[in-house]
């Protein structure tokens, strides 16, 4: 197999791995295959070059287009191949940084030795100063793991799927506990800084609900273990009993993209997982975005007069963001505000003056009432089915966020 065909294979093969923020799509015409656009920890946006070292895996996970029982034609670069891949796409301008990835063949220690010897190649031989995001493999010896920590500017271990059940099941040589000790064993070394890690969770191939997925992803926020959590929509790549049949992928993408608003909400505004659900609701609404639905859960807390709200509820207000959060309580210190200021300081106003008052007077138009305010933010809730991991850079940026 040529090179130019490792090349094509391999990128391919990684373009289900969104943990680096990547768009996973294909190149334009005029770059070589693997390159994609990711974003860095200081929210610049890059080129990176994005392949697997290779496809071949002793695991043979269900919902895995890499899987071990896969019909598939299997390829592996040697580690300098990829350096010098590396090397010749960045002098060319093509890329700022890698991205590696791979199956498991052999042992995960063989295959961690692999990554490591291609990012020493890269940045001891060749002197490569761009970004590199590595891929931990579960598994591997805390040795390995501390070496590879050590040389990438970024790692991630995919937990793939939300409960330890989903992954008995479909990934049954797989151990929960295998994919989030490199990052307990990061945490406590007390000569590393926290590590700026991720995971992906996979949407749709099991069946927990949305409340099941954001409740261990705040348990792994909480813990401070990573700094981001990517959430992937099943794409259905391999036939297995075990395996649900898609019949919306658009649904089911959509429901990707509330479950990373409500993931910002964890992040960035303050709420917690169980405020977005109830009892009898235990999946993200897909006609209204979570920080919209709560609002009208919660009436009773509204309107708000800006003036005087803590900072806690403007940050829940629908058409608020962060900044302008911001702006407001710097703003309101100098005097009394009116409507104009609060565009001004930009307020979405389409959402946010059903629930504002100014001096003791609503700026809703009508009287809330729930049922009729549904009926008007509806339309003001609906989004795009794209990945949202290309919105913007504002997700590795908070002081610089607007509204969802």
């Amino acid at each position: 197999m040529t090179l130019e065909e490792k090349l094509a294979l391999l990128s391919d093969s990684a373009k289900y791995d969104v943990s680096c923020a990547s768009s996973g799509g294909k190149s334009p015409s005029s770059l070589p295959a693997g390159v994609c656009h990711s974003f860095t920890s200081d929210g610049r946006c890059v080129s990176l070059l994005k392949i697997l070292l290779t496809n071949h895996c002793i695991y043979d996970c269900a919902y895995c287009i890499n899987r071990a029982s896969m019909d598939r034609p299997k390829a592996k670069f040697s580690p300098e191949e990829i350096a010098s891949l590396t090397i010749e796409f960045y002098r060319r301008n093509y890329i700022e940084g890698l991205f590696l990835s791979s199956g498991i063949f052999k042992s995960p220690d063989e295959t961690m030795q692999e990554i490591i010897l291609t990012l020493e190649l890269l940045r001891h031989t060749y002197q490569f100063k761009g970004y590199i995001h590595a891929k931990i493999i579960p598994g591997s010896s805390s040795e390995l793991i501390h070496k590879l920590y050590r040389l990438a500017d970024r790692v991630s271990s995919n937990i793939e799927l939300p409960t330890s059940r989903s992954l008995a099941l479909l990934a049954p040589q797989k151990e929960k506990s295998d994919v989030l000790s490199p990052f307990l064993l990061l945490q406590k070394n007390q000569s590393l800084s926290t590590p700026k890690a991720s995971t992906q969770m996979i949407i749709g191939a099991s069946p927990e609900s949305d409340a099941e997925i954001l409740a261990t992803s705040e348990a792994l926020y909480s813990r401070r273990l990573l700094s981001r959590v990517y959430y992937s929509a099943f794409t259905p790549t391999t036939h297995d009993s075990r395996l649900p049949l898609i019949t919306s992928p658009q649904t089911l993408l959509q429901r990707e993209h509330r479950l990373y608003q409500a993931d910002w909400l964890l992040r960035f505004y303050g709420f917690n997982a169980r405020e977005l659900f109830s009892t009898t609701r235990l999946n993200l609404s897909l006609d209204f975005d979570p920080k919209t639905l709560w609002a009208l859960e919660n009436l009773r807390l509204f309107p708000l007069d800006p003036h005087y709200a803590p900072k806690e509820m403007l940050l829940r207000v629908p058409g608020i963001g962060v900044k302008s959060t911001l702006a407001l309580l710097r703003a309101r210190r100098f005097g009394r505000l009116y409507e104009s200021d609060l565009k001004r300081l930009g307020i979405s106003l389409k959402k946010a003056r059903y629930f504002l008052a100014l001096q003791g007077k609503p700026l809703s138009p009508f009287k809330l009432e729930e049922s009729r305010l549904r009926q008007e933010l509806r339309s003001l809730s609906k989004t795009p089915l794209v990945r949202p991991t290309l919105f913007d850079f504002y997700h590795l940026n908070p002081a610089l966020s607007g509204e969802l």
